[in-house]
């Protein structure tokens, strides 16, 4: 846990607002992308498999993402046929969907949890299958490079849709209510779940991002003290005639921004002591969405590990408010 290091105080991150340019062809760029991955599109493909969790039906899920890519996720669901509610789940940075009912919390909690796995991830700290096919121009080691110098080329492009097209799959899945699909994660999860609220529409009910990532480019790579973000300052350091470039690739994905195309309720949590999301980039994202109903856990003597088990609690009880269960 983080124990010295802070941000902005409490009093001035409730009023953060970046003035973050958004590009003009942002919504074209993601239209064309998403459509482009819709019409690659195959189908989906469900198997169970064994568990040791033998109170809940597991399954190994593989659907389509970016450029008709196959990705890899588990669907974890109480045994029956009632249709349910489904939370899915984006993976923090370095980690994949891990092993069969590896991860079972929201399925117990009664919803119809999906994990999707993260392309070329999976190899830090927990288990991934899914491989990024596509290549990149010079990067320094991590993903958050990978293509950094054009926004069709970036890495970030990839996996936004594959979190996009994985709620347009859940949308369509047997044993799931489509109008009560809510989006989480945590760190890179909560970024990803931001982009999957703000691309895939009506769709996402409900977003619960917990210390999300990939947001408020321009102040992060310069003051976040620890990695993932140092990857981006560390790539301007060696690449000085890139920065234009690379916070225009940036500006494609910034969470700050896509955040004001959503409108579902949403629940974030932020931790003032994170070194590794600063808290200044939560808020910006939060104050950014276009939601009426919106709220915000702070966890003040937290690290990025944020509000842990406490936190799922109240993630528990806002859902079932607004899912009437």
């Amino acid at each position: 846990m983080a124990q010295t290091f802070t941000d902005l105080p409490l009093e001035l991150l409730t009023e953060y607002r970046p003035a973050l340019t958004a590009p003009d062809d942002l919504d074209v760029f993601w239209d064309e992308t998403l459509a482009e991955a819709r019409a690659a599109a195959g189908p989906l493909r469900l198997a169970d498999v064994a568990s040791p969790v033998r109170t809940l039906r597991v399954q190994d899920l593989t659907f389509t993402g970016f450029g008709g890519d196959e990705i890899r996720g588990w669907v974890v669901r109480p045994h029956g046929d009632e249709e349910l509610p489904a939370v899915v789940e984006f993976i923090g940075y370095g980690g994949g969907r891990g092993l069969p009912g590896e991860k079972t919390a929201w399925a117990t909690a009664g919803y119809v949890h999906v994990i999707m796995d993260t392309r070329g991830q999976g190899s830090s700290w927990s288990v991934g299958d899914t491989p990024d096919p596509h290549g990149s121009s010079a990067a320094y080691p991590g993903v958050m490079t990978r293509g950094i110098l054009d926004p069709r080329d970036y890495y970030y492009r990839r996996l936004y849709t594959d979190a996009a097209r994985l709620v347009d799959e859940v949308s369509r899945l047997e044993g799931v209510d489509a109008s009560r699909i809510a989006v989480t994660g945590g760190s890179q999860g909560g970024g990803l779940a931001i982009a999957a609220a703000a691309l895939a529409g009506d769709a996402v009910a409900a977003l619960l991002p917990d210390v999300p990532f990939l947001a408020d480019f321009p102040n992060a790579i310069v003051r976040t003290p620890l990695a993932p973000f140092t990857e981006i300052t560390r790539f301007l350091s060696i690449h000085r005639d890139a920065e234009e470039a690379v916070l225009r690739t940036l500006s494609y994905v910034d969470g700050a921004i896509l955040a004001r195309r959503i409108t579902a309720p949403a629940l974030f949590s932020v931790a003032l002591m994170d070194d590794v999301v600063l808290p200044s980039g939560v808020f910006a994202s939060f104050h950014a969405l276009a939601s009426t109903d919106a709220a915000i856990e702070v966890y003040r003597y937290n690290g990025h590990e944020g509000g842990g088990y406490r936190h799922f609690m109240k993630q528990v009880a806002w859902l079932d408010a607004r899912f009437g269960r």
